[in-house]
């Protein structure tokens, strides 16, 4: 049985869901006692969004920019003009909406129809979709990826809250709201099955944050503005087909292998579907008892390293700003008091510029949902930064030396294999944290290019296991794939700590020559953090190297590596911390200098690599880290 489209039944789910007419999920324009009624300091952080807005021209996108990705791989320079229009016309309808006074509409409009005149909803990187291929959008063919699903949304959503308003300029307008949503959205969606991210098509590996993002805008849009119930309810029923899809496949706790940063849509993109089915259908369709949604939703703090960091394996960064009030209503709808705490945490820390702040403006559904949930945000709590969070499904462990506070050490390891979703080669790799400051890091990902998801994705330097902190065997890196994976990962409490252990054999090929590479990872609370390594080779016909990827530059002395704490973006600092290993391991320094933004914008100009290596191995033996604050 499914868990969600098996809930109810079919007779049940056609009696239950509430015709269009009759679904009225938030206040529109029109009640303005509702948006006067909002607090003074959001009213006002709002309309000031919305003068942002309407102070520049629309642009025109030029087709050449759609045209980058196929010719050179950019992908940047189209989205800046896709995301800025979206972000506008969101901004500005909320803004309508909480003044009332007409001010922000004739701007709306703008944006709008230049919206609704675009030849093609989503991003020219997803156009291998299109049976055309890459390069111009084929109108002949509307595809569905993400961008599309999300403008669905947003124009499913200014068409509900500002319709009279639209109407007024021109009765033309709802209707080509209704008739662009249903061409580029509705009916492709409900008429397809191939499209990839729907689960509908085998394809050897789950599907991933698509299914959820896609269904909530998909089911937004056709909740909104399906016109006839008929499909309106085929529409519902196939979303829960779907996304039964991308449920079956999580691990029972709940965890998200593309990391914390993509947990806004994945797990809390499926929550977004599951508020929308229980508003639509008077709460009969509620699963938020299930088990397997409370992990889902409780994954976001347990990775929360402090501040604005969090553990960042795969594509995620390591700096992450969840939505306050999403994490809040996900936090309220199971009953979790630690998750509300962490969503409290997050919204007075966003809110907290006063006058200066502004509003996230994600999703306008999210605004929505956020908005009419303000009242109930309790009052500033810390966040719960659990003292052990270890997630046997997706092999992660996440451990600190004291719950509730940065204060010390923390660790986190990781085991899997190498064909997640926004897989690094990354099986045996860790992060160390001190005092909530960044020690031993992940770097994480660049900026998206044609490259990025392609198979040249292994040249990318941080995809490689040499550019984590992991050992490269006789000259050779781990593998992508299935198969390259931990093997017999224990998972322990010990008296003074927890430890993690696991054989890293299986994450390399047959020519790395390894017979065995057991790996072990202690806390010990209050002390150290320690990294112990013993292997078996079948041959040694190059040194040893075991790399430690740092922010902060290294001073070498005999069996110890020292790490000064440095400056980094946006106020943040490193920490200070000493390595000490053996003697019998030589280690050398380099640089990796830092030119991508995205990565930039987490670690400065550069990354630095310590390489320990061993030149002249023996088949068998050892290697022992010890990491201590400075």
């Amino acid at each position: 049985m499914s868990m969600l489209a098996d809930y109810l039944s079919a007779a049940q789910l056609r009696a239950a869901l509430l015709p269009r007419a009759d679904w009225q999920p938030y206040p529109t324009a029109a009640d303005r006692a509702y948006w006067t009624g909002l607090p003074a300091e959001v009213r006002q952080a709002y309309v000031a969004a919305g003068e942002g807005a309407q102070s520049e021209p629309w642009p025109l996108i030029p087709a050449t920019r759609l045209l980058d990705f196929a010719r050179n791989g950019n992908r940047c320079d189209y989205e800046k003009y896709h995301f800025d229009r979206r972000s506008r016309v969101a901004a500005l309808a909320l803004a309508e909406c909480v003044e009332g006074k007409g001010r922000f509409v004739d701007e709306l409009v703008n944006g709008l129809w230049a919206t609704l005149e675009e030849s093609y909803w989503g991003l020219p990187a997803h156009l291998g979709m299109q049976r055309a291929g890459a390069g111009l959008p084929d109108i002949a063919e509307p595809t569905v990826d993400l961008f599309a699903a999300e403008t669905g949304a947003l124009v499913a959503w200014v068409h509900y809250l500002l319709r009279p308003a639209l109407h007024a300029i021109s009765p033309l307008l709802p209707r080509r709201c209704e008739l662009e949503v249903q061409r580029r959205i509705l009916t492709p969606c409900l008429a397809r099955d191939d499209f990839w991210w729907s689960g509908f098509v085998a394809r050897g590996r789950p599907v991933n944050n698509w299914n959820p993002w896609i269904n909530s805008n998909w089911l937004a849009a056709a909740l909104l503005l399906e016109g006839d119930e008929t499909r309106r309810l085929a529409a519902v029923q196939k979303c829960l087909r779907s996304l039964d899809h991308f449920v079956k496949d999580y691990p029972p706790d709940g965890g998200c292998d593309e990391g914390p940063g993509y947990w806004g849509r994945a797990a809390a993109s499926l929550f977004d579907c599951l508020v929308l089915l229980r508003s639509a259908t008077s709460g009969a369709h509620d699963v938020f008892g299930e088990p397997l949604i409370g992990e889902m939703g409780r994954y976001i703090y347990r990775l929360h390293v402090g501040e604005s960091w969090f553990v960042n394996f795969a594509d995620a960064s390591a700096l992450a700003a969840p939505e306050g009030g999403l994490v809040f209503r996900f936090g309220e709808a199971i009953g979790d008091a630690p998750m509300r705490d962490f969503s409290a945490w997050l919204h007075h820390r966003h809110w907290a510029a006063g006058a200066n702040v502004k509003p996230r403006i994600y999703s306008l559904g999210r605004a929505l949902a956020d908005l009419a949930a303000w009242s109930r945000l309790p009052a500033t709590a810390a966040p719960p930064l659990p003292a052990c969070s270890w997630l046997p499904g997706l092999q992660v462990l996440a451990v600190r030396d004291q719950a509730g506070s940065t204060a010390g050490l923390f660790l986190a390891a990781k085991g899997g294999h190498n064909a997640e979703s926004h897989n690094h080669n990354d099986v045996g790799h860790f992060v160390i944290f001190v005092d909530g400051c960044p020690l031993l890091v992940d770097a994480g990902v660049e900026v998206y290019t044609r490259k990025t998801f392609s198979a040249e994705r292994y040249d990318i330097w941080t995809m490689q296991s040499a550019w984590h902190n992991l050992p490269t065997v006789n000259g050779v890196q781990q593998s992508p794939g299935r198969d390259f994976a931990a093997r017999d990962v224990v998972y322990g409490e010990t008296p003074d700590g927890s430890q993690l252990a696991m054989e890293l054999a299986g994450a390399y090929p047959a020519a790395a020559g390894v017979v065995s590479w057991r790996r072990t990872l202690t806390l010990e609370r209050g002390k150290a953090i320690s990294v112990h390594d013993e292997y078996r080779l079948a041959q040694a016909t190059a040194p040893l190297r075991l790399h430690l990827l740092s922010v902060s530059p290294v001073t070498l002395a005999p069996g110890q590596l020292r790490y000064a704490a440095i400056d980094l973006p946006g106020g943040r600092r490193s920490a200070a911390g000493v390595v000490c290993f053996s003697a019998a391991w030589a280690a050398t320094t380099d640089e990796q200098a830092i030119d991508d933004p995205q990565v930039g914008h987490v670690w400065g100009k550069r990354l630095y690599r310590v390489t320990l290596t061993l030149a002249k191995p023996p088949l068998s033996g050892s290697s022992a880290l010890r990491i201590t604050p400075a």
